[in-house]
């Protein structure tokens, strides 16, 4: 299994990462920050080839959805699946994301 990188996290991330883990969501196991073919991903599950990412005013909204959309066709063709989360929505809405996540997992 893949080091999970906890240096320099958001806020956002810290409450997911912690929420993924702590309730084991749907009962797969999600790593953080994860290189996928010279790509970094925020929050990856093997298991469901599921990318989570966080974007907002952390991380410089504008480059990042730019890089974002590059990196999300390349691991497409890959078949990593995306779910994207906003970061407010993260800081504010935690349970409505967590549901989210696992509905999309049903």
């Amino acid at each position: 299994m893949a080091k999970a990188f906890r240096k320099n996290m958001t806020l956002s991330e810290v409450l997911l990462w912690q929420e993924l883990q702590g309730n084991k969501v749907m009962g797969y196991d999600f790593d953080h920050q994860r290189p996928i073919n010279n790509y970094i991903v925020d929050f990856y599950c093997k298991e469901l080839q599921l990318d989570i990412e966080i974007d907002g005013d952390s991380h410089g909204y504008e480059k990042v959805m730019h890089n974002d959309a590059k990196r999300q066709i390349k691991l497409e063709s890959l078949d990593v699946k995306f779910l994207r989360f906003d970061d407010l929505d993260i800081k504010t809405n935690i349970s409505n994301v967590i549901e989210e996540i696992e509905e999309w997992i049903r």
